[in-house]
């Protein structure tokens, strides 16, 4: 594979975030007003929102190309560290971070928000994949009749053959394709989201099943507080094994690994 051109000349330390994440837009906000220190900031969106939202400073938009790819990448734009700021769900993407920072030898953070955790009055049962989910809609039928899928749009197609369920959709782009679900109807719309907003949703569509991923974060924990005051049921995907990476869970401190590397 022939490596990418550099887009800018070597900067006195230049740093590649793994975004998409309300992390890795805020440690990138935070570190783009310290670019007349030498810092260069590079963040690294996986471009599967229609319209992205930009963060500060420079970006970029789409996938490598695997390990190698982003292995070339670092070598050519002279990335001094990497910190990956992607969702806790971007299983490959993490993987990949990995092999390719330690193809080329650039230290690399995982930046991740703690998981939600189950709280006094939670009626939750926790899976690892979306099968048990499926399964557990069936079984549970014809008390399961009403499900919100927060799943975004991309992991719907199990779901499509339950037709004893009226699934809620919500995303924040339509999918395209829709799986050729019975009854389903869709809601767009992009976090963060109210208690008064969520306890709304659930009310008015009379969910009684949510189906969600353990995100963590405050963007859409919200849902978890109005279904517990509601008693609606929630299905919780785990989130999946990751590298053996060094790992903090807040902005501040990220940007105090950044600076210890940088010499900032």
């Amino acid at each position: 594979m022939t490596p990418p051109e550099p887009t800018a000349s070597p900067a006195d330390f230049s740093l590649l975030i793994l975004g998409g994440t309300s992390e890795a837009y805020q440690l990138a906000a935070d570190l783009h007003g310290r670019a007349d220190t030498g810092l260069r900031v590079i963040s690294s969106l996986a471009g599967r929102t229609a319209q992205p939202r930009l963060p500060a400073g420079e970006s970029r938009v789409g996938g490598f190309g695997g390990v190698a790819g982003l292995t070339a990448y670092l070598r050519a734009e002279h990335i001094d560290a990497v910190i990956d700021a992607t969702h806790p769900f971007a299983g490959q993407m993490r993987w990949n971070a990995a092999d390719a920072c330690a193809a080329a030898g650039v230290p690399l953070l995982r930046l991740e928000r703690p998981a939600w955790r189950a709280a006094p009055g939670d009626h939750w049962l926790e899976i690892d994949n979306w099968d048990e989910a499926v399964a557990h809609l069936a079984a549970s039928a014809p008390a399961t009749r009403r499900v919100l899928l927060a799943l975004g749009r991309q992991e719907l197609a199990p779901f499509a053959p339950l037709d004893h369920c009226h699934f809620v959709i919500r995303s924040v782009d339509a999918p395209d394709p829709q799986p050729p679900f019975a009854h389903a109807e869709l809601v767009l719309a992009r976090g963060p989201f109210s208690l008064a907003d969520e306890r709304e949703l659930l009310l008015s569509h009379a969910i009684d099943t949510i189906i969600c991923k353990n995100s963590g974060g405050g963007a859409t924990d919200a849902k978890l507080a109005a279904a517990r005051e509601l008693g609606v049921r929630v299905l919780m995907r785990r989130r999946p094994p990751q590298p053996d990476s060094p790992r903090v869970a807040s902005v501040a401190a990220a940007m105090q690994w950044v600076a210890a590397r940088a010499g900032k």
